[in-house]
């Protein structure tokens, strides 16, 4: 347990769950579970009433919470307390400081391409590059050696190797394994291109 203190035993009930991960609010709509009955009544208005009380006098545009009002109006009145401490840069949001500070500040690529191995930093860059590299196939980075293409720089660095005739990397599976190997890749990349254009179809009314 963490030891926090609470005035009522009943705060201390409802924050108990956290630990022992009861969730005796259900949800008969969704069937999903909360373990406080305020998380649970916020998802009853969020999600299924269609109510929006809070409405913005400059734009009209209405929201579920007083708070996401507040929020908005911030993009009205150009406020920005949010301020980066290593830049000096400021946001009318904290979401938005906290993209910023992965973004630029952060040298950690947690997330890696499942198809070349280049790491991103965050999980829009990593999507935006699978869409346009390697479900589109724009090939950008070539070889000033033979001139072919590559998808992004990482395979074009995987490449140049090739001509410089240097192989200290030994290979441990076998010619079939190889060619299952290969052959699942090509079966991912074409289904995951088959699966955006038929998004692409639905889009545009094709």
């Amino acid at each position: 347990m963490c030891q926090k203190a609470f005035v009522t035993s009943s705060l201390l009930n409802s924050h108990t769950r956290i630990h022992t991960r009861q969730k005796p609010y259900n949800c008969s709509l969704c069937n999903k579970s909360f373990n406080q009955s305020s998380h649970f009544e916020r998802h009853k208005l969020c999600i299924h009433s269609n109510r929006k009380p809070y409405k913005c006098g400059v734009c009209l545009k209405a929201f579920v919470e007083s708070g996401n009002l507040k929020r908005h109006m911030r993009l009205h009145t150009g406020e920005k307390r949010y301020n980066c401490s290593l830049c000096n840069k400021s946001f009318s949001q904290s979401s938005t400081l906290e993209l910023h500070k992965r973004r630029i500040h952060s040298i950690r690529r947690p997330y890696h391409c499942p198809f070349c191995g280049k790491p991103f930093k965050t999980t829009g860059n990593l999507m935006s590059h699978i869409r346009f590299a390697v479900v589109c196939g724009v090939k950008p980075y070539v070889c000033d050696e033979c001139q072919k293409c590559f998808c992004t720089s990482y395979e074009l660095k995987q490449h140049q190797p090739a001509h410089s005739g240097f192989k200290g990397f030994c290979c441990g599976l076998s010619v079939t394994q190889v060619d299952c190997v290969f052959l699942l890749c090509f079966i991912f990349v074409l289904y995951f291109r088959l699966v955006y254009l038929s998004c692409l179809s639905t889009a545009y009314g094709e």
